[in-house]
């Protein structure tokens, strides 16, 4: 396994769990920590079925790193977003395996937009997520602007942003903003279960579905009609649709290989 060092890395059964690794910085994000998250997300792509993010110690991900790099008042932020983070997100956004947030505590700034970008989110009941970004006379980034208003509608976006205020797991699940939020005892295993079901799954429809879901934000319908006729004939030539054909038949459970 690749060593990191201010991540960690582990690849288990077709899951890879990719853990924020600076719990006395609640997992603060610095320069080196996007490099090593765009790697690993990159490496587990190739040799994972589904990829899990989840933070080390109380926090999912406290946001930027105020004290990385000197005078952050003087930092580059276009240069930086551009730079270090876009990659970062696309390196999740682009994964062709599905990719889940365990979040597992606050959920800050760009920490909070970092565990949106993951296809579904799931958090415990005692996390929350802040768009921490006013505060500090500033605009959400790391992709919030975009993610906010599609995952739950513009008022609450506006709301989030202007106000700053904590965003409870429990609230964020009934606005549509995650999949679910979890009671803190059974979360471990809730993102367990959930990354087992997708790891055994048939990877390349999973992919297909991300392509044409983020494919919709852009498309009219006529246009997503031919993009879903056309992801949908590449499904029906895999032989998972085949063996998934075939054990619905026999009434088993289907035995996918992600082929």
């Amino acid at each position: 396994m690749k060593d990191y060092q201010t991540i960690s890395l582990f690849i288990e059964d077709d899951i890879a769990v990719l853990s924020l690794n600076r719990p006395d910085k609640m997992n603060a994000l610095n320069a080196q920590m996007r490099a090593e998250i765009r790697d690993a997300a990159i490496f587990a792509a190739r040799e994972a079925r589904v990829l899990v993010m989840t933070g080390n110690g109380k926090a999912f991900c406290s946001g930027q790193d105020l004290s990385d790099g000197g005078n952050v008042a003087a930092m580059d932020l276009e240069r930086v977003l551009r730079d270090e983070y876009v990659p970062m997100l696309r390196a999740i956004t682009d994964c062709p395996v599905p990719t889940i947030s365990a979040v597992n505590g606050p959920a800050a700034g760009a920490g909070a937009n970092l565990a949106l970008a993951a296809d579904v989110v799931i958090a415990t009941e005692s996390a929350y997520f802040l768009q921490a970004f006013t505060r500090i006379g500033l605009i959400p980034d790391a992709g919030g602007t975009y993610w906010l208003p599609r995952q739950m509608g513009t008022a609450k976006a506006m709301g989030a942003a202007l106000f700053a205020e904590p965003i409870s797991a429990r609230q964020a699940s009934d606005w549509g903003m995650i999949w679910e939020s979890v009671e803190d005892d059974a979360f471990d295993g809730k993102w367990r279960a959930r990354a087992t079901h997708l790891a055994k799954g048939p990877t390349l429809a999973y992919g297909h579905v991300k392509q044409a879901i983020r494919g919709s934000w852009d498309n009219g319908f006529d246009t997503q009609l031919d993009f879903e006729a056309k992801l949908q004939g590449a499904c029906g030539k895999s032989r998972d649709f085949k063996e998934g054909v075939v054990a619905f038949l026999e009434k088993r459970p289907a035995k996918y290989e992600g082929r």
